[in-house]
């Protein structure tokens, strides 16, 4: 493959440990990932297979491809140069992560040089061609790799017809000679929006004046009393064309623009994860004793109180109307989960146009002797993410709402269910089976918990139950959060009543919400902290010695969960950044997703 050394890199060198987060955790994977990906490496210190058997050959083309640090800065907010091929070492970890492009940029940049003679030839895919028009380039298709550095560019155009991702690969061929070529595929990820058109300045310009006289001979010609009807009919399209415009406008101006759960913004990656005041919250084991302050105030951040208004069973029917549908199309299969009042089938739904189709789902239903309260909660609890759509949430589909029967809540069906018991069931066959699942893989599930909450917080919804219970997975690793209903009554272990007469999960709630009942994104990112600390101990409970009516003593004294076993002091920062005594201080989600990412791609050079 053109003489290139497919180069697997080594650790770095021991670093000391800086004080702030954000040298920790953002520069320092990212430098990790570059290091241990052989970029940053001499490419005497790579190693690999060299095609030609001859790494000393004279005649080696030198090939280099990099992206800039203006570039890198664009993208990720970071101050370095990435490289894909320097002096024929291919780092292939780079290639095979997929940058997110920010939906405002549209052009990409490469530099290459080439010492000796290499031909190529470059084409575009895109995944998903309704969204992104087809690539353009300021180079031809193919020729030679020049000699001296130069930049080449890449359009990335929207369609501007429909919203979606398109993930578009730029496949560059190089060619020393016939049998001895090179594929590199980069893959960039971007988000498109519909672009609301105006409408066309000729239907906005007033008919001209015309003046109508009636005909001598008779014959019908156009009059005074036309041309008001027609200058009427013309000032009324004005006015619709102009206010369909202002409603567009508003409405476009009072939605947030949705962006992917793992696209990370300039200011967000740039600044990484900020380190908490030291001065409010230590973070030790539990076995640790710790003499912090506890914390006075809390800052204004958008809080919103446990809604604890009673709502009636009509009521509840009555939100869930417009997505019911016939019993008679639900079948029940097997009891996946039950407790004392609810039970979670799987079952099989039948298309409405055509029976012959079918397909499974999720139907959460509670048994007769539940009462309405019970009945009135689930229902409730199933419309929190109803509306909202993303690759990491899993809302409601359908309701069963027949009088005299019970109802029944239908969701997607995932081939593995709940992620809880899918974690325990991991744990329980590590002995037989280490390779079950690797912490490649839990960190992979963490990041697709955090772009769902990414997204939630970007659309303002708090969801002030996460944790594993309370979210699903499927044979392909694709973690969804789900909303709440029924998890009181399928893991009671995990939830207590202290003295309020509410049952809440009270070991993955942070400080504000146990003592004063506030909960905002900041508290979810401590629900998330425990939710990653549940990942890498595949599915224990948190806080298990500690009695639920000392939870909030423990915390404001600054004590935490102590580190899981085999789990990096990099992913244990994460989680103790989470559980910040001061909201603010806690990272945002898609800080998170940042960080996870970049942590995983190191993780994968090592392996």
């Amino acid at each position: 493959m053109l003489g290139l050394i497919h180069g697997s890199g080594s650790p770095s060198e021991s670093r000391g440990w800086p004080h702030s987060v954000l040298w920790r955790l953002g520069g320092f994977f990212f430098l990790l990932l570059l290091e241990g990906a052989g970029c940053l490496a001499s490419p005497g210190s790579a190693t690999g297979v060299n095609n030609n058997n001859n790494n000393n050959n004279n005649n080696s083309p030198h090939v280099n491809i990099y992206m800039s640090v203006e570039e890198v800065k664009k993208l990720l907010g970071l101050d370095a140069e990435l490289y894909y091929v320097r002096d024929n070492v291919v780092n292939h970890y780079a290639l095979s992560f997929t940058l997110p492009v920010p939906s405002e940029t549209s052009s990409l940049h490469f530099t290459w040089d080439s010492k000796t003679k290499v031909d190529y030839r470059l084409s575009f895919q895109v995944e998903n061609p309704a969204v992104m028009n087809q690539p353009r380039s300021n180079m031809s298709s193919q020729g030679e790799v020049p000699r001296i550095p130069s930049v080449f560019r890449v359009d990335l155009f929207c369609s501007g017809k429909v919203d979606g991702e398109a993930v578009v690969t730029v496949q560059l061929n190089l060619t020393l000679h016939a049998n001895n070529y090179t594929v590199l595929n980069f893959k960039r990820r971007k988000m498109c929006y519909k672009i609301i058109s105006c409408p066309h300045p000729s239907l906005l310009l007033p008919l001209p004046r015309v003046t109508f006289y009636s005909s001598v001979d008779g014959t019908t010609t156009p009059t005074t009393s036309t041309q008001v009807f027609y200058i009427s009919v013309s000032v009324c399209c004005i006015v619709i064309f102009l206010v369909a415009i202002v409603l567009a406008i508003l409405h476009l101006h009072s939605m947030k623009r949705v962006e992917m759960e793992d696209s990370v913004s300039d200011s967000g990656s740039s600044q990484g994860l900020s380190q908490p005041s030291t001065q409010t919250t230590q973070y030790l084991r539990a076995d640790t004793p710790n003499n912090a302050a506890p914390v006075t105030s809390y800052p204004s951040l958008r809080i919103e109180k446990n809604d604890l208004r009673s709502v009636t069973l009509m009521e509840a029917k009555a939100k869930v109307k417009d997505i019911a549908i016939s019993r008679e199309r639900v079948t029940l299969r097997d009891v996946l989960h039950e407790g004392t009042f609810g039970r979670i089938f799987h079952g099989v739904l039948l298309d409405e146009k055509d029976p012959s189709k079918e397909k499974q789902v999720f139907v959460k239903t509670v048994k007769d002797h539940a009462s309405e309260v019970q009945v009135t909660m689930m229902l409730t609890e199933s419309c929190k993410l109803r509306g909202l759509h993303h690759r990491n949430l899993l809302p409601i589909s359908h309701v069963c709402t027949e009088d005299g029967e019970k109802p029944m809540v239908l969701l997607p069906f995932m081939a593995w269910g709940n992620l809880k018991l899918f974690l325990r069931q991991c744990k329980l066959a590590e002995a037989n089976n280490p390779q079950a699942i690797s912490q490649q893989d839990l960190v992979f599930m963490a990041i697709q918990i955090a772009c769902g909450m990414s997204y939630l917080a970007r659309r303002e919804v708090i969801h002030k139950d996460l944790a594993a219970r309370n979210c699903v997975i499927d044979d392909n690793m694709q973690v969804k959060i789900t909303d709440n209903a029924l998890a009181r009554d399928l893991f009671p272990m995990d939830y207590h009543c202290l003295g309020d007469n509410e049952n809440r999960p009270v070991r993955w709630m942070a400080l504000e919400s146990l003592l004063n009942n506030d909960f905002s994104s900041a508290s979810d990112v401590w629900a998330f902290g425990v939710t990653l600390w549940e990942l890498m101990t595949l599915g224990q409970t948190p806080y298990v010695d500690i009695d639920p009516f000392e939870m909030s003593a423990y915390l404001k004294d600054g004590y935490r969960i102590a580190q899981p076993i085999n789990c990096p002091d990099e992913l244990f920062a994460v989680m103790a950044c989470c559980w910040a005594l001061d909201p603010e201080e806690r990272p945002k989600f898609q800080q998170l997703v940042q960080c996870l990412t970049e942590f995983h791609a190191a993780l994968g050079a090592y392996v």
